[in-house]
């Protein structure tokens, strides 16, 4: 502890030399009292409890295909061999209407939820659902990644935007627009995941409509798309070189496509919040995940390598720039749009008669096996 003192005349000397003495003392036992314990320190201690709880935790994470985040849950276990963790994977919209009926029954299976309904968060942090609980690294995660509260805390910045063959890509990649999907050249040719399935990639279409009009939309469906349920399928079908683009999704298109960001059009990025329920079965559980997701080494290394880590001191991928620098997205905008609940289920409807209803099984469970209580130990 540091202090300024300043002298007042000789006649206080004594007082001066006997209140360096005392502060000294304060400050040695503050130092005692809170010393600085690195990120590794505060894991080490939480999977200690974990344990000691019984070593098991369940999270519900946003994802459209089945495997999505195993690699995550892999690193997971091998830092920390003795829990037992159920991620179970389905799109949130699934997983949050799971948790809605589980806190309503009061059968509680999820520990902690990781999803991009954004707007359930909220609702849950009004209604009493989350525990307040800032992880490791918290005072490192962007203000806008985070409640202030600390009722909830972003754990990765997602981005949808234009994916594209490499060929038909313009020579600055940022001159790539919506229009140009209406070329000749793409008839037949486009991959596309259903917005009124995905509210991320509802926002998408709609940052497009509010651009040109609801009559880009019935040009785009002239083209004779494929519509497909799930984000990866679209990233997929680019890559094999099947198909030549697709709309405000995201993902790995290697080796025939890439993800485009246009500098003209607005693109959808977000927060992807995560949380612990406050009568969760496992808090100790919850806690050590959510930390160790949150944690430096886990943010460089797990995330940083596709998209943008919510910490400040986490560069990003290489090949895109800090997501700020990004002047044509706003990662509030979707929380706003997300929360208008009326709103979205209007733009919904609308976008369903030019794009026709959703079809297919559900690409998070295509075999309709997660059922209600997914995870339970």
């Amino acid at each position: 502890m540091k202090q300024k003192t300043k002298l007042i005349g000789a006649a206080i000397a004594t007082a001066l030399t006997l209140t360096a003495v005392s502060t000294t003392a304060m400050a040695d036992t503050a130092a005692h009292r809170h010393p600085f314990v690195s990120e590794q320190d505060q894991l080490n201690a939480l999977y200690r409890q974990a344990k000691a709880e019984g070593g098991k935790v369940t999270v519900y994470m946003g994802g459209d295909m089945p495997g999505q985040w195993d690699a995550l849950a892999a690193a997971f276990q091998q830092q920390f061999p003795d829990m037992k963790l159920n991620l179970v994977t389905d799109l949130s919209k699934y997983h949050d209407a799971r948790i809605d009926n589980q806190l309503a029954t009061g059968k509680l299976v999820a520990d902690a939820a990781i999803l991009q309904t954004s707007q359930d968060f909220d609702r849950w942090k009004k209604h009493g659902d989350l525990l307040k609980y800032k992880p490791v690294g918290w005072d490192k995660v962007f203000t806008n990644a985070k409640d202030k509260d600390g009722f909830y805390t972003g754990v990765f910045y997602g981005a949808f935007s234009y994916i594209v063959n490499t060929k038909q890509i313009p020579a600055k990649s940022g001159d790539f627009k919506a229009t140009d999907l209406l070329k000749p050249a793409y008839k037949n040719k486009l991959i596309l995941t259903y917005p009124n399935d995905d509210d991320a990639v509802l926002f998408g279409y709609k940052q497009i409509i509010d651009e040109y009009g609801w009559d880009y939309l019935a040009k785009l469906v002239e083209q004779n798309p494929k519509l497909i349920r799930g984000v990866p399928g679209s990233a997929a079908g680019v890559a094999s070189g099947d198909y030549l683009a697709s709309i405000a999704v995201g993902g790995d298109a290697r080796p025939n496509g890439t993800q485009v960001f246009s500098d003209s059009e607005r693109f959808n990025s977000w927060v992807q919040r995560g949380a612990i329920f406050k009568n969760a079965p496992h808090k100790a559980g919850a806690k050590l995940f959510l930390s160790w997701l949150n944690s430096e080494s886990t943010q460089e290394h797990a995330i940083a390598t596709w998209t943008w880590s919510v910490r400040k001191d986490v560069a990003p991928p290489t090949g895109l720039e800090p997501l700020a620098s990004y002047k044509n997205t706003n990662p509030k905008a979707f929380a706003r749009f997300m929360a208008d609940r009326d709103a979205v289920e209007r733009f919904r409807s609308q976008v369903e008669l030019y794009v026709g209803q959703v079809k297919g099984a559900d690409p998070g469970d295509p075999q309709g096996t997660l059922g209600r209580y997914p995870g339970a130990f």
